[in-house]
């Protein structure tokens, strides 16, 4: 429709019969709102916005290859045997693939290589100016507040932090909460008891940290623990025994017996 404008074409009822998908339901609600708006001003003013488009997408297209040239040449840590092994042992023999801090972050949950990119452009590779990992999670904005005088504990404020570091952790932590991995798990554990936003919160301040091991230490490796991490380091009696209390709220009267 806009290139029709542009190229001349002024009838409403033309112009809207170029409608594509699902705007092709609403032909007559469109040929109303073309009415008296495609004149030949339109068509011109259309022009110059389809021209700044297309120069702010050169644009966006160089600043990418330069972002790609710059975290290329990141330095590398350990990586991945030559065989495609990878773990915590793996990429420290001889001809092992060195993996540099934005591709070790790529592996965190939630974390893609754009993401990691631009997480590193707010913290920098530099951890020595955080001396613990709270330091950075203090200077992101994600660390509880609290304000407490005397016996009266009051919810603290909010600081102001780094708001594009926490805009990306909160994108991670959206992406790490549909993942079938530990931070996953922990987010619907926390969200069940929490809230959404609550829990999010808690999984962006876990990938902080992950973050900042992985570039303080340039050989660590993100490992998952697995999404039966909790299951697993519950024991069996604990498990038995919460069981039992559910049954016993429900009004029922439990009696085990012993597996064959």
């Amino acid at each position: 429709m806009i290139a029709a404008m542009i190229a001349g074409e002024r009838d409403p009822q033309v112009l809207a019969r170029l409608a594509r998908t699902r705007m092709r339901d609403k032909h007559d609600a469109l040929a109303e709102a073309l009415a008296g708006m495609s004149g030949d001003h339109h068509g011109e003013i259309a022009q110059i916005l389809l021209d700044q488009i297309r120069a702010l997408g050169t644009r966006i297209t160089r600043l990418d290859r330069r972002i790609g040239e710059l975290a290329s040449a990141l330095p590398g840590g350990r990586g991945i045997d030559p065989g495609g092994e990878t773990g915590p042992g793996a990429g420290a023999g001889p001809g092992a693939v060195r993996l540099n801090a934005a591709a070790r972050l790529d592996e965190i949950p939630g974390i893609s290589a754009e993401l990691a990119r631009s997480i590193i452009s707010g913290t920098g590779l530099d951890m020595s100016r955080f001396p613990t990992a709270a330091h950075l999670v203090s200077w992101a904005g994600l660390c509880p507040a609290a304000d407490q005088s005397g016996s009266r504990t009051r919810k603290g404020k909010k600081g102001q932090g780094n708001t594009y570091l926490r805009g990306y952790l909160g994108q991670a932590a959206i992406g790490a909460s549909k993942t079938r991995t530990f931070l996953g798990e922990r987010y619907h554990r926390l969200a069940r008891r929490r809230g959404k936003t609550k829990a999010q919160v808690a999984i962006a301040r876990s990938i902080l940290v992950i973050i900042w091991h992985l570039l303080t230490d340039r050989d660590a490796r993100f490992t998952d623990l697995g999404e039966d991490h909790y299951a697993s380091r519950i024991s069996k009696g604990q498990r038995t025994r919460n069981h039992i209390r559910q049954l016993q709220a429900l009004g029922y009267a439990v009696t085990l017996t012993p597996a064959a």
